[in-house]
């Protein structure tokens, strides 16, 4: 099965810890790649520098910033191909980085 595997941390002072902790985040990026259980993924800049779009008007509205105020934000994410959701979980609590991981199942037609 796949899963989005979203790294989230505080939005606040989450890019200094990040950068302490970026070796440990490259050793498990690597030996879950090697394994072939990554798929896909990529570290993401901080919601400081999102853009939103706003649909529900009569226009869409477009805002400088995430699209709700928030003391946590995704650092990043993996997808993952693994046999189920324990899989995804291991991998999800022997991540190094940031204090949150949330596991979603990719949508399967």
């Amino acid at each position: 099965m796949k899963y989005m595997l979203m790294f989230v941390g505080e939005a606040e002072g989450g890019e200094e810890h990040m950068d302490e902790v970026m070796t440990d985040v490259g050793a498990w990026w690597e030996k879950y790649s090697h394994s072939g259980a990554i798929v896909g993924g990529e570290r993401l800049q901080p919601s400081a520098h999102a853009t939103t779009v706003h649909l529900g008007g009569s226009a869409p509205t477009i805002v400088d910033g995430p699209f709700a105020e928030t003391k946590e934000s995704i650092g990043g994410y993996a997808i993952v191909e693994v046999l189920d959701l324990d899989a995804a979980l291991e991998m999800a609590k022997s991540w190094p980085g940031s204090p949150v991981v949330e596991i979603r199942p990719v949508w399967v037609d």
